[in-house]
């Protein structure tokens, strides 16, 4: 029985896998069992931020592997301690939570929104604001939170407590603004809704009102963080920093992680026993996210996304095909005139290039480290598919 046979046969049906079994990898380039070479665009949608296997990345997690692979929240160890420490410096924050995804990290972001507001003013104040064609997790608790009706679908109860806003509708906003309120809970840049990026005046009337009514701004960079954009939290193109700010994906470079980071209003009101985790934290997967913040301090490497970000999307919009070019830094939306974005994919992994979708969008996630030969020949294999 092939691998694909074997998968149809055990696992679930819950994801639409396109027909390649991936064996190995090293950098933005992997093959397939065929010996078929691919450049990836897509970076496991955004969570392999270095690459596959990159060296410094492997050799941490190899050489913690061998020390202590796991040991429970119940005692301490030395690589969350670094990561927490270095995470803390790095942003800016008080204290974080960790996880193993970025559905679990919201999760603790509602939690805390919701105690800190029933600490100072009990009961009946619990709502949390999210926007339409936002995405935060698959939860029943985060499908709930996420504001696309599509997903509010066969699970029924719903978590109740959500309300939904227009994205940059700052009329709209304040009509969703009442005592009820205790949190408001965006992505800068909508990946799953199809790569849009918000308008800088809308993130701003969040925070001016968050800080007026004493609510709790909660900034979604699951997909955004962690160097995507070019920084390493959106958040700080809009020069905008939120009280609580979720992370999971690339910072564990290919490995489980979420982390809820929370400034110094709200870092104290989760204690002992309101939440928890048995794999958070894990050793191994903090000794691998440490190195993706190492590799992310060097000198240049930000602006290094930066500047390849602008050749892939300088490329792209050059193209007769394109209307539009979304999204911020390397987290890349592809608008498209007459061609369906699941066409462009299925071509493109035909010619070498694996690429994502974002509703109908084609979306491009590439590795952070991606080479400059690379990115070049990426970007010549998807400019022939949209010619």
């Amino acid at each position: 029985m092939s691998i694909i046979e074997q998968t149809k046969t055990h696992i679930m049906p819950t994801y639409v896998r396109n027909e390649i079994v991936i064996v190995n990898g090293h950098g933005a380039t992997c093959y397939d069992a065929d010996g078929k070479k691919y450049i990836d665009f897509g970076s496991g949608i955004g969570t392999t931020s270095l690459g596959y296997c990159n060296d410094a990345w492997a050799d941490a997690v190899c050489e913690q592997v061998r020390k202590v692979q796991h040991t429970s929240n119940l005692f301490y160890h030395q690589p969350q301690a670094q990561l927490a420490e270095k995470l803390c410096a790095m942003t800016g924050y008080s204290k974080m939570f960790f996880g193993n995804s970025g559905a679990e990290a919201n999760e603790c972001a509602i939690k805390i929104a919701r105690k800190y507001s029933f600490d100072k003013y009990g009961k009946g104040r619990h709502n949390i604001i999210t926007l339409v064609n936002s995405f935060h997790g698959r939860t029943i608790t985060t499908l709930s939170a996420t504001g696309q009706d599509v997903f509010h679908n066969y699970f029924f109860p719903f978590t109740e407590g959500f309300k939904f806003a227009k994205a940059n509708d700052i009329a709209d906003l304040h009509d969703k603004i009442d005592d009820t309120v205790c949190g408001i809970m965006i992505e800068y840049v909508q990946g799953e809704g199809g790569v849009m990026a918000l308008n800088p005046e809308f993130v701003a009337e969040i925070r001016k009102i968050c800080d007026e009514k004493d609510i709790l701004m909660i900034a979604d960079e699951v997909q955004t963080g962690i160097g995507r954009t070019g920084k390493l939290f959106a958040g700080e193109h809009y020069g905008c920093k939120a009280d609580i700010t979720t992370a999971a994906k690339g910072i564990g470079g290919g490995l489980p992680i979420g982390v809820c980071l929370a400034n110094e209003k709200c870092a104290d009101v989760l204690g002992a026993g309101a939440h928890g985790s048995t794999f958070g934290g894990n050793p191994v997967v903090c000794a691998g996210a440490v190195k993706v913040l190492e590799t992310l301090e060097q000198p240049g490497m930000l602006d290094g996304i930066l500047a390849k970000s602008q050749y892939l999307r300088e490329k792209i919009a050059a193209l007769d095909e394109v209307q539009e070019v979304s999204g911020l830094g390397m987290m890349i939306g592809i608008a498209l005139k007459q061609k369906k974005a699941a066409d462009v994919l299925k071509e493109c992994i035909a010619n070498g290039l694996l690429v994502l979708t974002a509703k109908d969008r084609v979306r491009l996630l590439p590795p952070l480290t991606i080479s400059d030969e690379e990115l070049k020949a990426g970007a010549e294999i998807l400019c022939q598919v949209l010619k």
